[in-house]
C-alpha cells in the first residue's frame, strides 16, 4: 500500500505529530524507540481487554502482536493499549455481577477517551469475555475511525469421562450437588476439566453470539470471529485486520458506513438463526444508539419473529464454537440465511465489500448437521422471543432455544433479590410449578442488571428447570436455559408492575404469541401503585453508584449517554 493516498493533514494525529509546536509530543514518541517515518505515519490504536481474570482474556496480549504486525507492514504505527474486563463467570452469583453490564460502559468511554486523548487515526478493538464484545463496538460506532473487530476465540470444551463440556455443565452440577445428586469428588473432578484452554465460554452465550454479531454486522472480517482461541489460524486473522484497518484508513470507510439499520437487521438474524443469548437484546439497542439509529428491544423482537432457528448450538443444543467453526464458520450460518432469503446481502462490510460478495464463494458442508439450511429449520422461528404485557409494558425476552413447552402459567413466588431466590432454590422452599419473580436486579434498582445463572442452573440442576419458571428485571446468562425472562421492564426500581407483584398472583407466560400478563387488574395496580415506595439506594459512591445515576431503560440497551443524536462533532472529523 502507497500511504500517499492517506492525507495526514485530516487525521487526528496531525494534532500530536505535525509541526514544530508539536516537538515535545514527538519526544515522547521518540522516547519510546519510534523512527521519524513511524513518527508521521497513521497511528493505529490497538485496543484490547486484556487481563488474568479468566481464560477469555489471557489470548488477547499475545494476538494483539500479531495485529500490530499487520499494521506495521502496511505503512501504519500501532500503539497499544488495554482497558478493563470483568468476567462474567468469575462475577456470577454473588455481588461482583453488579460490575458486570457498568463494564460495558466504561470499557466504550475508556476506549474513546485513551484515542481522544493521543489522537490516534484508527481502531482494531479486541475482546473476550461477554461484556468488552459491545463495549468495544460501541467504542468503534462511537469515535467512527476506520476500525476492525478482533475476538480473541472461544475455549475449547473439555472432556469429562468420554464426553464434552462446558461451564454451563459445572454451574448445572451445583444444582446436582445441592440435592446430593452429585458428591464432592465428582464436582471437584468436574471442575479440573470443564475449562481446558484459553478462550470465552464455549456455547452460544453471550461473547459468541455477539462475535457472531461482529462478523454479521460488517465490523469483523469472515471467519475471524469463529475460529478458537488456542487456534494458530487467530494470528492470521489478526495480522490479516490489522493490514486492513490501513486500506479502511486509506478508504476512508468507517465504522457508521457499514453499521446502517440493515445491518442492524442481520445482527439480530443471527442471534435468532444461532439461539443467541437474550443479551444481544441489550447489546445491539446500545450499539445503534452510537450510530444514531432507533433499535430498541421490540425492533430486535420483531427480527426474532421473521428468523428462524437452524444452528444447534449450546445451551439449547448440542454443539460449541469449535464445532460451528470446523463445519464451516460463521460465514456458513450467514450463507444459509442469505440463501434462505432473510440476510441482506447489499450490506457493507469492514472488507470492502458486501454481505453477499464475501459470502460468493462459500460452499454449504453437507458432511455437518451443526447448521441447517432454513428449509429445515430446527424451528420457524428464532430461539429468541420478545414478550409484553401488563407484567412488562416495555418487553421482556425469553430464549426459547431447545425447549419443548413455550407456555407457562403459575403462582408468583416474589424475591427483592437474586441472593433471596437462590437461597429458596438451595433450600427448596418452593413448589412446581411456581412463577420465581426476581426484582429490584434491572440496571438502575440493582444497580448493573445483574444475571442470575447461578439461580437458573442450580433449578436445573434439581430436576426443576422446566417445572418453574423465572421472571426478573435483572438478566440472565447465555448459558441460562429453561423458561427465564428477563429484561422486565419498567423495572422495580422506578415502580414497574414487577414491583408491585405479590405472592400468589397468577401469572401466565405464552412464547408463542409474546405475552407475560398477571391477572390483576388496572385499578388494583394503581391501588399497590400507591402504596409503594422506592427503595433506598444500595450505593452511595463510587462507579456502580454513578452507574445508577446515568443508566436508562433495558429496552433502549441500558444507555449512559446521548449517542449520535446528541454529538456537536464527530471525534474522527477533528
Amino acid at each position: 500500500m502507497d500511504n500517499n493516498y492517506v492525507d495526514k493533514s485530516k487525521l487526528p494525529s496531525r494534532h500530536v505529530t505535525e509541526g514544530p509546536e508539536r516537538a515535545p509530543h514527538r519526544s515522547y514518541l521518540y522516547a519510546m524507540g519510534l523512527t521519524t517515518e513511524q513518527i508521521h505515519q497513521p497511528l493505529v490504536g490497538v485496543a484490547t481487554a486484556w487481563n488474568e481474570a479468566a481464560p477469555c482474556n489471557i489470548s488477547l496480549q499475545r494476538q494483539a502482536q500479531a495485529v500490530k504486525k499487520g499494521v506495521a507492514a502496511a505503512r501504519g504505527t500501532p500503539r497499544e493499549f488495554t482497558t478493563i474486563t470483568v468476567t462474567d463467570g468469575m462475577a456470577m452469583g454473588h455481588q461482583g455481577m453488579k460490575s458486570s453490564l457498568a463494564s460495558r460502559d466504561v470499557i466504550a468511554d475508556s476506549v474513546e477517551l485513551t484515542m481522544r486523548g493521543h489522537s490516534y487515526d484508527a481502531l482494531v478493538a479486541m475482546a473476550g469475555c461477554d461484556k468488552s464484545l459491545p463495549g468495544m463496538m460501541m467504542a468503534m460506532i462511537r469515535l467512527n475511525v476506520p476500525s476492525i473487530f478482533i475476538y480473541g476465540g472461544s475455549i475449547l470444551p473439555g472432556r469429562f469421562r468420554g464426553r464434552d463440556v462446558v461451564v454451563q455443565d459445572l454451574f448445572e452440577a451445583v444444582g446436582l450437588h445441592s440435592v446430593g445428586k452429585m458428591d464432592d469428588e465428582t464436582l471437584d473432578e468436574l471442575e479440573r476439566v470443564a475449562c481446558p484452554s484459553a478462550g470465552s465460554c464455549g456455547g452460544q452465550y453471550t461473547a459468541n453470539t455477539m462475535a457472531t454479531v461482529a462478523e454479521a454486522i460488517g465490523l469483523a472480517l469472515p471467519y475471524s470471529c469463529g475460529a478458537p482461541a488456542p487456534y494458530e489460524i487467530r494470528d492470521a486473522f489478526c495480522a490479516a485486520s490489522g493490514e486492513m484497518v490501513m486500506e479502511l484508513l486509506r478508504q476512508n470507510l468507517r465504522p457508521r458506513d457499514i453499521v446502517t439499520r440493515r445491518a442492524f437487521e442481520n445482527a439480530a438474524m443471527v442471534v435468532a438463526a444461532s439461539g443467541g443469548s437474550t443479551n444481544a437484546a441489550l447489546h445491539l439497542p446500545a450499539m445503534a444508539h452510537e450510530a444514531g439509529i432507533e433499535f430498541d428491544l421490540f425492533d430486535v423482537g420483531e427480527i426474532f419473529k421473521k428468523t428462524p432457528y437452524i444452528a444447534d448450538l449450546k445451551p439449547g443444543g448440542k454443539y460449541v464454537a469449535k464445532d460451528m467453526f470446523e463445519a464451516g464458520g460463521i460465514p456458513l450460518l450467514m450463507k444459509a440465511l442469505l440463501d434462505g432469503g432473510y440476510l441482506h446481502g447489499d450490506c457493507m462490510t469492514v472488507t470492502g465489500k458486501t454481505i453477499a460478495e464475501n459470502l460468493e464463494k462459500v460452499k454449504w458442508n453437507d458432511q455437518q448437521d451443526v447448521v441447517r439450511t432454513t428449509a429445515k429449520a430446527i424451528s420457524p422461528t428464532g430461539g429468541v422471543v420478545t414478550l409484553r404485557g401488563n407484567v412488562a409494558p416495555d418487553g421482556a425476552i425469553v430464549k426459547v432455544a431447545g425447549m419443548k413447552n413455550v407456555v407457562f402459567s403459575g403462582p408468583a413466588l416474589c424475591f427483592d433479590s437474586e441472593e433471596e431466590c437462590f437461597e429458596a432454590v438451595n433450600s427448596r422452599t418452593y413448589k412446581e410449578g411456581d412463577v420465581l419473580v426476581i426484582r429490584y436486579e434491572g440496571p438502575k434498582g440493582g444497580p448493573g442488571m445483574r444475571e442470575m445463572l447461578s439461580t437458573t442452573a442450580a433449578l436445573y440442576g434439581q430436576g426443576m428447570g422446566d417445572k418453574v419458571a423465572l421472571i426478573t428485571d435483572g438478566r440472565f446468562s447465555g448459558a441460562t436455559r429453561g423458561f427465564c425472562i428477563g429484561h422486565v421492564g419498567p423495572e422495580a426500581a422506578v415502580g414497574g408492575p414487577i414491583a408491585l407483584l405479590k405472592n400468589g398472583d397468577m401469572i401466565t407466560i405464552d412464547a408463542n404469541i409474546g405475552t407475560i400478563s398477571v391477572d390483576v387488574s388496572d385499578e388494583e395496580f394503581e391501588r399497590r401503585k400507591k402504596q409503594w415506595a422506592p427503595r433506598e439506594a444500595q450505593f452511595g459512591s463510587g462507579a456502580i453508584w454513578k452507574y445508577a445515576q446515568l443508566v436508562g431503560p433495558a429496552r433502549y440497551g441500558a444507555l449512559t449517554n446521548p449517542g449520535a443524536k446528541g454529538e456537536k462533532e464527530q471525534y474522527a472529523d477533528i
